[in-house]
């Protein structure tokens, strides 16, 4: 069976070495460093030694070929025995015990002997065992509900690294020897590793598992990699195009405007509807604290994409910490100012306007007054469950909101007209106040009611969840005349959960003509349309 060889770093150089030859030298430097470790410029003693013995290895061809155990022999008998350096000038008596006690151990994680993490390594170091018989353990334990990948997990998490040679000495202890204990950051062999505190040989049974771990870790890490790299594929290309719909939102006018058939709302430039609705001095804030609540996010996992695909290392604790303080900051600066503004919307009031007709009539005709399609407006927000609809135009960046209608029958022989004005405030009294100021026009002609099928709000004013209902009261047996206008007007807000569009025109036909061939007539139940085959 050929002989396992170990590269060690000794004086600077580079070597390979026997197996054999490996426990002979590790354990003669072992010797003489525990003569000299506590004696005055024992430190420098150790470095010529080894830079003696590597001398003699690179004379012996040990660069080109592997340091056989012979050699090793050879050097031994060159240098002469540990018995020889004795510690000349070194402290006596009672000083000498006093620093001659063990190096405190300590538990660490072992990057020069992991097959994961590095935690079996060190807590072999640690104990004075195999890390292979650790590897074992924590096996056994996992297949024990996950005990022991969990418990792994836990200190892989909790325990430092081994780095410096000081962390080193106390990760190993008095069995410590840095020319010996640093194989150039490679696995080692069970037994003759880094991670051997004892340097007793492993047997054939703890070199099979070694082999059989690193071969699953190996087959593990490929998994985990491909995996790693699909993932961050996946984030870098979802962050990026929603972050760039973000930006087309919130900073140019995109994404243009969607049918209201399909969706029932256009969509337009996030800032501009901001203030409709909010104080115009609060709207930059609010699109640019939305933007980095938002967004800061977007950049964090197309940079965790980045270092997925890459496997890359970097010191971005400090700017991710900044970021984290900037993300936080910016949601509390953005909920204090939308609860703010949502003050202005936490009271509801109304402010009602009656007329009645000067004399009571058994026809009344409704008909359109100012229709909203002569405004030309741009944009609208239809919200088709509530029977609310918002008109934008541009030009003068007015608003304009569809007015609903309602026929019920009179208990006093009168026709009465209500308009119901409504609107929310900070207090009730400013809701009241908003809901006076809403600006609606309707006029009456002896039996005729001309209506507006929309209302707006004083120029300089925002939206505040306002809305204006025509209440018409007309006795029972009394004939209503629609035009089509408010035909429709009367009809949206009774089909809510239905396609009223559809409803409408089941009733008034496809054609526009009058509404003069649909007449509804009030009955103790209510408004009902009168079929042609009833008016005859």
């Amino acid at each position: 069976m050929m002989e396992k060889s170990i590269k060690i770093d000794l004086g600077g150089v580079l070597f390979q070495i026997d197996e054999d030859a490996y426990k002979i030298l590790k354990k003669y430097l072992g010797d003489i460093d525990a003569r000299l470790r506590f004696t005055q410029g024992g430190a420098e003693t150790m470095e010529d030694i080894e830079a003696r013995i590597a001398e003699i290895f690179r004379s012996l061809g040990g660069q080109a070929g592997v340091v056989s155990k012979e050699n090793v022999e050879q050097v031994i008998s060159t240098i002469g025995s540990p018995e020889t350096f004795e510690a000349e000038g070194g402290m006596k008596g009672s000083d000498a015990s006093s620093y001659s006690r063990p190096v405190r151990k300590k538990m660490y994680r072992n990057e020069d002997d992991k097959i994961i993490g590095g935690v079996c390594g060190g807590m072999g170091a640690y104990l004075d065992i195999e890390p292979v018989w650790m590897r074992v353990l924590f096996i056994i334990f996992t297949c024990f509900f996950g005990v022991g990948f969990l418990v792994y997990v836990g200190l892989w998490i909790a325990l430092p690294v081994a780095r410096s040679e000081a962390q080193k000495k106390e990760m190993y202890g008095d069995n410590y020897h840095s020319s010996l204990h640093n194989p150039s950051g490679n696995f080692t062999p069970s037994g003759s590793s880094a991670g051997s505190a004892t340097g007793a040989s492993a047997s054939n049974v703890a070199n099979a598992f070694n082999e059989v771990f690193r071969a699953i870790a190996r087959v593990i890490f490929v998994i985990v990699r491909v995996f790693l790299i699909i993932t961050g594929v996946t984030l870098v290309l979802g962050a990026f195009f929603i972050l760039v719909a973000v930006i087309m939102v919130f900073f140019f006018k995109y994404p243009g405007y969607f049918s209201t058939d399909s969706f029932g709302i256009n969509l337009f430039y996030f800032p501009n509807f901001l203030n409709y609705i909010v104080n115009p001095a609060a709207a930059p804030w609010i699109v640019a604290l939305s933007f980095l609540v938002i967004g800061l996010p977007l950049f964090a996992l197309i940079y965790w994409g980045v270092k997925m695909i890459f496997w890359f290392k970097a010191r971005d604790g400090v700017v991710s910490l900044i970021m984290l303080l900037i993300w936080v900051g910016s949601i509390a600066a953005l909920t204090l100012i939308l609860f703010n503004e949502g003050i202005s919307y936490s009271d509801t009031a109304k402010s009602l306007t009656s007329s009645i007709l000067p004399h009571s009539t058994k026809n009344l005709y409704v008909v359109s007054g100012h229709s909203i399609s002569a405004l030309k407006f741009d944009k609208e927000i239809s919200l088709p469950e509530e029977s609310y609809d918002i008109y934008f135009t541009d030009d003068n960046k007015n608003l304009y909101i569809g007015t609903r209608l309602h026929l019920n029958r009179s208990d006093d022989k009168l026709t009465r007209i209500d308009i119901v004005r409504r609107s929310t405030g900070r207090s009730r009294i400013d809701a009241t106040s908003k809901a006076e100021s809403l600006i609606y026009n309707y006029t009456v002609s002896g039996d005729t009611v001309f209506l507006d099928d929309y209302f707006t709000v004083p120029t300089g004013s925002r939206w505040s969840v306002d809305n204006v209902t025509v209440n018409i009261s007309v006795p029972e047996g009394t004939k209503v005349h629609f035009d089509n206008a408010t035909e429709r007007m009367y009809l949206k807000p009774h089909y809510e959960n239905e396609n009223w569009m559809e409803r409408s025109e089941d009733v008034t036909g496809n054609d526009k003509a009058s509404a003069d061939n649909h007449t509804w007539i009030m009955t103790e139940e209510g408004l009902e349309m009168q079929r042609t085959e009833e008016k005859k």
